[in-house]
């Protein structure tokens, strides 16, 4: 049972905007897959839904003059998996995007919706940590850009201010160019489930050290986070197996995972040790590094 009071399309970000600073009670929809799903559970009374499906300005994926990657708020994750452009340049977003769900669900649910959703589990959020993704927001009165990770304040909150869209998400080329990374996503089953733990990584690696490492967790905190800690480590190092095995353990340290029905406390930080160095191993090969054994 869907308890919907009012429903109201847009069909340009102006238009939206607009309509939420008439009504500051409307409730952006965007795929629908989380929202409809609170709806059915009761936890959202007398809805007044404000669709976004129309605005399809907000479905682009592209590359700006300065070579920042633009992806669109009302992008599907089918769409961003089959992007030949992001395959190319932020494979490990594409790896993120086809672990989300099955084809149903990937071909509506957007990854505006998945950041906005503010869960800790949210398939695209280590990765878009991990690539120092800036979010583009705005209202009536103009647009503001923040870090994503300033932007996760809580589980389900975020710093979506009232009458604001997110329109864009927005990935610099000095977050992506030169860097290799690998995104693992462990979950009970091998589709269609909620992630578990979620680690991206992405590295630069120069004459066999690291020159720069950057690690995103999901799930293993209240929101997804960054191993500031391991990071820093890593930084200048020969690229080793014990450098690995020392940067597993240090991101154990920036974790702030708790028990759950899906897993201990003390399972996820193994998680979190043992998958940061799987996910490294293959980020150094990508980034074109040597295996390391």
């Amino acid at each position: 049972m869907y308890d919907i009071k009012g429903y109201y399309d847009a069909e340009t970000v102006s238009e939206a905007t607009l309509l939420l600073a008439d009504n500051p009670n409307l409730k952006l929809i965007a795929g629908g897959t989380d929202v409809l799903i609170k709806m059915h559970g009761g936890q959202l009374e007398d809805a007044e839904l404000l669709s976004l499906r129309k605005i399809k300005s907000l479905e682009s994926i592209s590359a700006a003059e300065d070579g920042t990657i633009v992806i669109g708020a009302m992008a599907t994750f089918s769409m961003i998996f089959h992007n030949p452009m992001l395959k190319d340049l932020i494979p490990i977003l594409t790896e993120a995007a086809i672990s989300m769900g099955g084809p149903q669900i990937r071909n509506i649910a957007t990854i505006g919706g998945n950041v906005c959703n503010g869960a800790t589990s949210a398939d695209s959020a280590s990765s878009l940590f991990a690539l120092n993704a800036h979010l583009k927001l705005q209202d009536k009165n103009g647009e503001r850009v923040v870090p994503i990770r300033e932007f996760y304040m809580g589980p389900g909150k975020v710093a979506l201010n009232p009458g604001e869209i997110l329109t864009e998400i927005l990935i610099a080329p000095e977050d992506y160019k030169g860097f290799g990374g690998q995104y693992i996503k462990f979950a009970m089953r091998e589709a269609m489930d909620i992630a578990t733990l979620g680690v991206a990584v992405v590295c630069k690696v120069q004459s066999g050290n690291f020159d720069e490492v950057r690690i995103g967790l999901g799930v293993a905190g209240p929101t997804p986070l960054r191993c500031l800690e391991a990071e820093a480590y890593a930084k200048g190092k020969k690229i080793t197996s014990e450098t690995l095995a020392e940067i597993g353990k240090l991101a154990v340290k920036s974790a702030k995972a708790r028990t759950s029905w899906r897993a201990s406390k003390e399972y996820r930080e193994h998680l979190v040790e043992e998958l940061t160095q799987r996910a490294l191993k293959i980020a150094v090969v990508n980034a074109g590094g040597a295996e390391v054994v």
